[in-house]
């Protein structure tokens, strides 16, 4: 079984891997309309009570879950792009990008993937393919069972 320290390390080398500072890693509950923290780096620790538990279509995260699809946003500190929170800007985030993660036999939201960078920042298609990639990888490690 996957330790949580085990996806702090995955996100850590994700991060590394785009050159972003921040990530998160949510997991669907078992309901399957909520999106728990698995693991997280680089949140400031007030906002950590926020992200703990996100709604599908709520936030970043929320939204890619539910609309099963990336979401990006290029300059978070001056476009919300309507589906992130004010509170966002907090982290200092600009540029970012949320991919749900799919189980492999069901093909349901099974969790999301987040990163971001502290400068404006626009992913390319490439990368957002990138990302879900690395969303399948650790899809294998969540297995079916979610939260």
């Amino acid at each position: 079984m996957t330790k949580p320290e085990d996806f702090k390390t995955m996100l850590a080398s994700i991060l590394e891997n785009f050159g972003c500072q921040t990530g998160t890693l949510h997991r669907a509950t078992e309901e399957g309309n909520s999106l728990a923290l698995v693991c997280q780096i680089g949140v400031p620790d007030f906002l950590l009570e926020k992200i703990s538990l996100i709604p599908f279509g709520k936030g970043i995260a929320g939204v890619a879950a539910e609309r099963k699809k990336p979401v990006e946003l290029c300059n978070l500190q001056e476009d919300l792009g309507g589906v992130a929170k004010v509170d966002a800007r907090k982290t200092g985030v600009s540029g970012s990008l949320a991919v749900p993660i799919f189980s492999i036999t069901s093909g349901k939201v099974i969790g999301t993937l987040g990163i971001g960078k502290f400068a404006p920042y626009e992913f390319s298609e490439a990368e957002k393919q990138r990302l879900a990639d690395f969303g399948g990888e650790i899809a294998r490690h969540f297995g079916d069972k979610q939260a």
